[in-house]
């Protein structure tokens, strides 16, 4: 189900094309995360004036963010190269010392999904990222001998979306930390006008504000959202995104106007009508809808926490009052939402 999701904030295969055309090249073209933003300029000009490599960064936060995108941008700033790689490709460390040692000085390495990376690749990164420099075992057996290879001066930055599966060891080489947030609504609609403007798309502006208040908060689910708006439009209008036509767009992908799709109303659903709201496991919900647990704890409940339609506790998932609001549901007359009400 998590691949045809219009709203899965994972990289599809067909995105990476279409993605690098309208990404943003400079810090000043990028959209929201200002804080982030400002910090970076900061610790990028620091660098630069001290004629040293950056240190290490890592960004983490939901998927489809723009974690990616800042990294290019990064490495742009910097006016260096980057080399970019992701966690489940990193599988010996003899990969590991090709790409290191084939880094510009200064350079920028990224690796995406750093939390998918080999637990034995990760140990052999940490000299390389305090000491520029790989210990490599050459040979086997009693004549197996160590060799310190010295590496360039260079920045590593690494993106997660699992920032509680990296090891203590490995988050504390990083000096700068930025963590993503989710993006407002007017923050999504300059993304969408400008998407809009490089694809020579005519788009409304109360359209744009539409699309803007259903992409739950993700600029990637926007500009897929925009792209299949004038995949309509061009049938239908002329080409022309109007109010109308963006409505019936997203009515059509069965996305409601707070963003929500199938499978969260799902989740909700299932806690509210299966559990008289809940508490209710993770594993029951997945169990109950068909669905891996990854999937609803990495692209459902991120989104569901933000907007507050359900909550975590010990015992498990509840349904807010907000949720109740939302589906046009009442709780039942002894559920453990019946207080929220009263």
């Amino acid at each position: 189900m998590t691949d045809t999701r219009i709203v899965n904030p994972e990289q599809t295969n067909d995105e990476a094309a279409f993605e690098a055309n309208i990404r943003p090249r400079r810090l000043s073209e990028y959209v929201g995360q200002s804080r982030v933003k400002e910090n970076l300029s900061v610790f990028i000009k620091a660098a630069q004036d001290r004629g040293e490599a950056l240190d290490h960064v890592l960004l983490f936060g939901p998927p489809g963010l723009g974690k990616t995108t800042l990294a290019s941008i990064l490495a742009n700033e910097l006016g260096v190269d980057i080399r970019t790689t992701s966690g489940p490709a990193m599988e010996r460390s003899g990969d590991l010392a090709a790409i290191l040692t084939n880094l510009d000085d200064r350079g920028v390495f990224f690796i995406d999904e750093i939390h998918r990376m080999n637990r034995i690749v990760e140990e052999v990164l940490y000299p390389a990222m305090e000491d520029f420099a790989l210990d490599l075992i050459i040979g086997k057996g009693p004549g197996a001998r160590t060799v310190k290879l010295d590496l360039p001066k260079f920045t590593l930055i690494g993106a997660t979306t699992r920032m509680g599966l990296l090891s203590s060891p490995f988050r504390d080489r990083f000096g700068v930390v930025c963590r993503l947030e989710f993006y407002s609504v007017k923050e999504l609609k300059q993304i969408i006008t400008r998407s809009a403007r490089i694809l020579d798309v005519e788009l409304a502006e109360d359209a744009a504000d539409e699309v803007a208040r259903r992409s739950r908060g993700t600029p990637r689910v926007a500009n897929r959202l925009l792209r299949r708006a004038r995949d309509f439009a061009q049938v239908k209008a002329e080409g022309i995104i109007t109010l109308e036509m963006a409505r019936h767009t997203l009515e059509r992908l069965q996305i409601d106007e707070v963003g929500l799709d199938g499978l969260d109303k799902a989740v909700l659903l299932t806690i509210i009508d299966k559990f008289a709201g809940g508490p209710v496991g993770i594993e029951t919900i997945a169990a109950s809808i068909g669905e891996e647990r990854d999937t609803i704890e990495d692209i459902c409940e991120p989104y569901l926490l933000q907007e507050g339609y359900i909550q975590r506790t010990p015992r498990g998932r509840t349904a807010t009052a907000a949720a109740y609001k939302h589906l046009g549901r009442k709780p039942g007359s002894d559920g453990p939402q019946k207080e929220l009400f009263e």
